[in-house]
């Protein structure tokens, strides 16, 4: 049996290759949409793919079954549960897919979602114990999956609970300890609130470990559940639908179109939305008027999911050598009307000098002062529910950043605005928002929370304040 596990940290995101060696079938689960890695390794190893498996219609990225289908010539599989607009193979609950000795066996895990199912591996058929099992966003490391995403189109957040304690405390539970768990995402993902770092477990060890796999009645289970779950990106509700439907395909061969200076200028003039893909740093130095700061170098494309709607147009100031790595990012979660990227910024930049801001940015103690004075600024805090519980700067607005750009009619005009979050990060994408709305008085506190709990006397609100931050996504 061939087995490889495809890891994107950005997304969080698993996906996988199984094959039987001697047959060369394989098959891919949960695949990603630009689907080079997966190609290269079945030419590599002589593989035919046969067919691409989706455990369930993924809310945080577009899946890779359409390019996957265009380039193979597979067949996409789902849940029985499942509708699509393109076609697929419904597969009911203990179907078999046989590759030659190596067997697949569907297990319906719904909760998640109405259609998910987890995927047995077993190394040979006639084995009694599976190898492993591909538990989607059933049950991840640590974690179960979130049931409340899909409020939008109709099913609620108890319904698919009850669901989701069926899946994992009478099915995945009653899988043999020794058998090895393969889920879909992991740390950082916005498809539960506990997930670990670790990519693969066991049954036995999420037993005995992973709070939602201990006995308890379905109501607790529940109220466990969906208690703390972080924002949800905006564009989740997009690409569960996109992912139910025939769309274009996405080809890394389509590099980014350079802009000069001037059709670039034109471009956002005709609204286009500037995404500079620059460091904190380097964007509060100097930046295009306007321009939306989403770093490149963390979780881009689910944070510019947040700030950036799917049908903008977008235009991009990248990193140096990085702009076809930004559009495929963008690609990744359906976000596709990218118009190009301006070309070698650095050099446009001392010619657009009247278009070129600063951002304003504090440092705590500098903050500490300013709210001391007669005219304070009002302290935006972005991170998540969890993070604040930790700690939090007495008289601060929460809006996590996930849900920032629908609900900033809630900041009060008129008074200064000093935005954070737990490191630095989030902070500059929220107040270059903010200001590409139209705020004009707008900093961030440099350091973020993290800054703000080493001054040597912070005015802190709620319970557990003096503890650490989380880490800053």
């Amino acid at each position: 049996m061939f087995f490889a596990q495809y890891y994107l940290d950005c997304l969080s995101q698993a996906s996988y290759m199984i094959a039987d060696e001697t047959t060369g079938k394989a098959v891919v689960v949960d695949p990603r949409r630009d689907v080079s890695d997966y190609l290269t390794d079945a030419q590599t190893h002589g593989f035919t793919v046969e067919a691409v498996l989706n455990t369930h219609f993924h809310a945080d990225f577009v899946a890779g079954h359409l390019e996957l289908a265009d380039r193979t010539g597979a067949w996409i599989g789902y849940g029985r549960r499942a509708e699509a607009e393109y076609p697929i193979r419904r597969l009911a609950d203990g179907e078999r897919i046989s590759l030659g000795d190596v067997t697949l066996r569907i297990l319906e895990t719904p909760g998640h979602t109405p259609e998910s199912i987890s995927v047995l591996v077993y190394e040979h058929a006639a084995d009694t114990v599976p190898y492993g099992v591909l538990t989607g966003d059933a049950l991840f490391v640590g974690d179960v999956g979130r049931p409340d995403l899909l409020a939008s189109v109709g099913a609620t957040a108890d319904e698919l609970g009850r669901m989701l304690y069926d899946s994992v405390q009478n099915k995945l539970m009653a899988l043999p300890d020794a058998v090895r768990v393969f889920p879909a995402h992991g740390a950082g993902s916005a498809c539960g609130k506990n997930l670990s770092t670790q990519r693969q477990s066991t049954i036995g060890e999420q037993r005995a470990t992973n709070y939602a796999c201990r006995p308890m009645s379905e109501e607790r289970f529940v109220e466990l559940v969906i208690a703390g779950q972080p924002a949800a990106p905006a564009y989740f509700g997009y690409d569960a639908v996109l992912n139910r439907k025939e769309h274009g395909l996405f080809d890394t061969a389509d590099a980014p179109r350079p802009l000069s200076a001037e059709e670039f200028l034109r471009r956002r003039a005709a609204g286009a939305v500037v995404v500079d893909a620059r460091s904190p740093q380097d964007f509060a130095a100097g930046h295009l008027a306007g321009s939306v700061n989403v770093p490149a170098d963390g979780r881009f494309a689910e944070q510019a999911g947040m700030v950036v709607a799917p049908d903008d147009e977008i235009v991009v100031i990248a990193p140096r050598g990085r702009e076809e790595e930004i559009v495929t990012r963008l690609a990744r979660i359906g976000f596709d009307k990218v118009g190009g990227h301006l070309h070698e910024p650095e050099r446009a930049f001392p010619a657009l000098a009247d278009e070129i801001r600063q951002a304003g940015r504090v440092t705590a103690d500098e903050l500490r002062r300013l709210l001391a004075g007669d005219d304070a600024p009002l302290v935006l805090d972005v991170r998540n529910p969890a993070e604040r519980e930790e700690g939090f700067i007495e008289s601060s607005l929460h809006i996590p950043l996930a849900e920032l750009a629908r609900r900033t009619h809630e900041i009060p005009a008129g008074r200064p605005l000093v935005v954070h979050c737990a490191g630095g990060h989030r902070s500059s994408i929220a107040a270059s928002l903010l200001r590409h709305r139209g705020r004009t008085d707008v900093s961030d506190l440099l350091g973020g929370f993290g800054a703000w709990l080493t001054h040597p006397s912070p005015t802190l609100g709620g319970a557990g304040a003096v503890g650490a931050p989380s880490a800053d996504a």
